[in-house]
Formats: structure tokens, C-alpha cells, sequence
């Protein structure tokens, strides 16, 4: 189950509707009664910290290359 932000076209009333991804139910605000429209937003998923980018560093080592050792110009080496 899901869960999905409504907005009322009448009052403006803003609600949660918990329902299955596959369906598409008509709702209705629970303060007026009339009809109301899901309400697309911002993902609550935040990236932070060291690991997510393609800038980020694993580790204080080089990457090994595959004949073995340091690349060339690695700055840890």
C-alpha cells in the first residue's frame, strides 16, 4: 500500500489516502465531502553524505588497474 497526498478542488484541504499503486479510486475530502485530485510533489528521498556521486572517492587507496598496481598520476599513490 501507498500512500498519496489529496487535495480538495473546493476548500483546499490537503489529506492523505492510503491506496494500492495499481488503482486509481475516486476521493472525496473528508472535511466538505467534494471531490479532490491527487496532488503530485517533491520525493521525501534526500541523497547526502560521502558514496552518492559520481565525484566521491571509496576509500583513501587508488583504483587498481588490471594489471595490478596504481594508475598512473593517482594522487594517492
Amino acid at each position: 500500500m501507498a500512500r498519496y497526498d489529496y487535495k480538495c478542488t473546493s476548500c483546499e484541504t490537503v489529506f492523505e489516502v492510503e491506496h494500492p499503486m495499481s488503482e486509481h479510486p475516486e476521493v472525496s475530502c473528508p472535511a466538505c465531502g467534494e471531490p479532490a485530485e491527487r496532488v503530485f510533489g517533491a520525493n521525501g528521498i534526500v541523497f547526502s553524505g560521502s558514496g552518492f556521486y559520481n565525484t566521491d572517492q571509496r576509500g583513501g587507496g587508488c583504483a587498481e588497474a588490471a594489471g595490478g598496481g596504481c594508475c598512473e598520476g593517482c594522487p594517492n599513490a
